[in-house]
């Protein structure tokens, strides 16, 4: 069996912005996280031609055009601080290139939508159930 690797390169930091992420959005990039057995995910996002990997640390955002270079990083989640699942999560976004907060404000959309549609795509796994939870 052979392992595959990507690896990925980034320029100097250029600047930083605090931004959240939407609830849906945040829990979907775990779930198909927990479901990988190479602890990260790689997410085409074809409306963009970007590629983004998932992995437990962060979310980096590839342009398909420089294929090896981070362009900009999602870091530093925040979901102990929300107070419930649909609340959204905080973290800070790192742009590598002087495009980068301009790409910024498309990422969350089309990234969710890239999310979604693979998780569409992937298997079903065992049926859920819903368990009683004693209370008290």
């Amino acid at each position: 069996m052979t392992h595959e690797t990507e690896s990925f390169e980034r320029g100097p930091e250029l600047a930083r912005a605090e931004s959240v992420l939407p609830a849906d959005t945040y829990n979907l990039s775990r779930i198909l996280l927990a479901a990988s057995r190479a602890g990260c995910v790689f997410v085409p996002m074809r409306g963009m031609q970007y590629l983004a990997v998932v992995d437990a640390e962060e979310i980096i955002f590839v342009d398909s055009q420089f294929k090896r270079w981070v362009e900009v990083a999602w870091c530093r989640f925040q979901p102990q601080a929300r107070a419930a699942l649909d609340a959204p999560v905080a973290y800070q976004a790192v742009y590598y290139t002087p495009d980068g907060a301009v790409t910024q404000r498309r990422l969350q959309g089309e990234f969710h939508a890239a999310l979604a549609l693979l998780a569409a795509r992937r298997p079903s796994g065992a049926p859920a159930r819903v368990l009683a939870m004693p209370r008290g």
